[in-house]
């Protein structure tokens, strides 16, 4: 590729976040390098994945973080409109905006790849580029499902076809300022599966250098896996993530067991958590991030915190359906006086120098975007949607025996009498059960598949703890959370806000420039 590709538009506005504003629009869309050989399409396929990352977002929105403004400093604006689910204001690596704009910029580069493609005679005449050409289209299928589920409703076939959606970029932009129509969730999502589809007769992994920065086969099966989760099309959940898991998915989970091994060193942990040679991690993101601030003995955003009571009562150190037998092979770590946090070691932070004499930079993470032990879980899920409770406990049980040394054998009817015996959460007594709200069909509150469900959402709330995907199964399962303050002891003192179930604030706001240039703004 002979320079850097960048895209200026209305739509990827937010990609000049870090740019003069007098410089934003002085470059055409159009007069970008040409990509017209193989080597430069394949090189352009590492710019089809986003450099800024949703997950400080989705966490802050979620439940896994009380407010302990009264015994530790405030943060920052951004932080602190995120967490009240306000409309943002503030820009910030992680903003809204640089969300925005960043995957965006990835969807236009997947899709100049796929017009340099077509150019050069398409894959028919250059067999080279199949794989090519199905990664682009996965690349782009998957900034797409982002993008909506983040700044749009959640998908619902009650309400999809009126609910606004977003524009789906399926050419590379040309001309100054051009202007999109929303469209609706329901379309959005069909174009989404027909990318799915169409990527996977062609994806592979003969071609890449550092494959888990990229969608090879497995990862492409995980993400149709977690992409059908949420379109409610539980048969096909079950089938991609079969396939992405094989025939002995329990070799292919995380190893807990070695993790525990580690020094006790956030840094050493966090980085062989996001390794690329673990088989759990199926698809890799570097991103400017300060996310680990929230999880991790940093003191600088002590105000927001998964803290003592949370975890006692709803997360990693409640009492739970394994019973109080063994620990989490990894255990959680705990911190006090500067801080109340209970956490799992997972981002590593490293600092990237832009003048190391001035000592300024950026903050950079590391992100697992897809694993082997989500995909898992999301079949479990599915299997209990499809009324297959012997399956999904078998999955509930693999994950549990991976990341807990619990001799604990779980059944359905354990399962079930277990959470019956629960109450559920109320906003100043956390219990590790909640009422669930979905627009598709469950059985009855203390049913055999109500109670599994609430088991699958508890062991995916602690797998992705930290990871941003809690938020997403909040706003699936119409789960209602509060904005708690903390006590100077550390328990519930009041609440300020609640989220409902058909809250309109679950849909991100777009961002304001983006608003400003005409775009249609989500309903407050």
């Amino acid at each position: 590729m002979k320079n850097k590709i960048t895209i200026f538009a209305t739509i990827a506005a937010a990609s000049a976040a870090f740019a003069s504003c007098d410089k934003f629009l002085d470059t055409l869309p159009d007069n970008r390098a040409e990509v017209d050989t193989i080597n430069e399409v394949y090189s352009i396929l590492g710019s089809a994945y986003p450099d800024h990352d949703y997950i400080l977002v989705t966490e802050l929105l979620a439940d896994n973080l009380d407010n302990y403004e009264i015994s530790y400093p405030k943060t920052t604006r951004f932080i602190d409109e995120v967490w009240a689910w306000k409309d943002v204001t503030e820009t910030n690596n992680q903003s809204p905006e640089n969300i925005w704009g960043s995957f965006w910029g990835a969807i236009s580069n997947a899709n100049q790849a796929l017009e340099s493609i077509d150019n050069m005679g398409g894959i028919q005449a250059v067999p080279e580029l199949k794989e090519a050409y199905g990664e682009a289209l996965i690349a782009r299928a998957y900034s797409h499902f982002i993008l909506v589920n983040v700044f749009c409703k959640t998908y619902s076939p009650k309400t999809s076809s009126k609910d606004p959606g977003l524009p789906y970029m399926t050419a590379p932009e040309k001309g100054f300022n051009p202007k999109y129509e929303r469209g609706n969730v329901a379309d959005f999502y069909a174009q989404i599966e027909a990318d799915i589809i169409e990527g996977l007769k062609y994806v592979g992994d003969s071609h890449y250098n550092v494959p888990k920065y990229h969608f090879t086969v497995s990862a492409a099966y995980a993400f149709a896996a977690r992409f059908y989760l949420f379109y409610q099309k539980w048969d096909k959940v079950v089938e991609y993530a079969g396939k992405c898991l094989g025939n002995a998915p329990e070799s292919m989970l995380r190893d807990y067991k070695y993790l525990s091994t580690l020094p006790s060193d956030p840094l050493k942990v966090g980085y062989e958590y996001v390794s690329s040679k673990s088989t759990a991690n199926l698809l890799l993101q570097t991103s400017f991030s300060a996310h680990r601030n929230l999880f991790s003995n940093y003191t600088a955003w002590a105000q927001y915190s998964h803290g003592s009571y949370l975890s006692k009562t709803e997360t990693l150190t409640a009492g739970n359906v394994w019973g109080n037998d063994g620990k989490f092979y990894s255990a959680p770590k705990s911190y006090s006086g500067s801080m109340d946090r209970i956490i799992f070691w997972r981002v590593p932070m490293m600092f990237e120098y832009t003048d190391p004499v001035g000592g300024t930079g950026y903050n950079r993470s590391i992100f697992p975007l897809l694993t082997t032990d989500e995909c898992l879980l999301n079949r479990a899920e599915a299997l209990v949607m499809q009324e297959k409770y012997d399956e999904a406990c078998a999955d509930l049980n693999m994950w549990l025996h991976n990341i807990h040394n619990t001799t604990t054998v779980l059944t359905p009817a354990m399962i079930k009498d277990f959470y019956n015996d629960v109450e559920y959460a109320t906003w100043n007594t956390g219990t590790i059960k909640k009422h669930l709200n979905p627009d598709f069909a469950i059985d009855e509150e203390g049913s055999l598949q109500e109670t599994m469900l609430q088991c699958v959402l508890g062991f995916k709330r602690i797998e992705n703890m930290s990871l941003g995907l809690r938020w997403f199964d909040i706003n699936r399962y119409g789960i209602e959370i509060y904005r708690r303050y903390m006590k100077a002891d550390g328990t519930p003192d009041h609440i300020s806000d609640t989220l409902t179930k058909d809250d309109p604030r679950r849909a991100v706001q777009i961002p304001q420039r983006v608003l400003d240039a005409g775009f249609e703004a989500n309903p407050r």
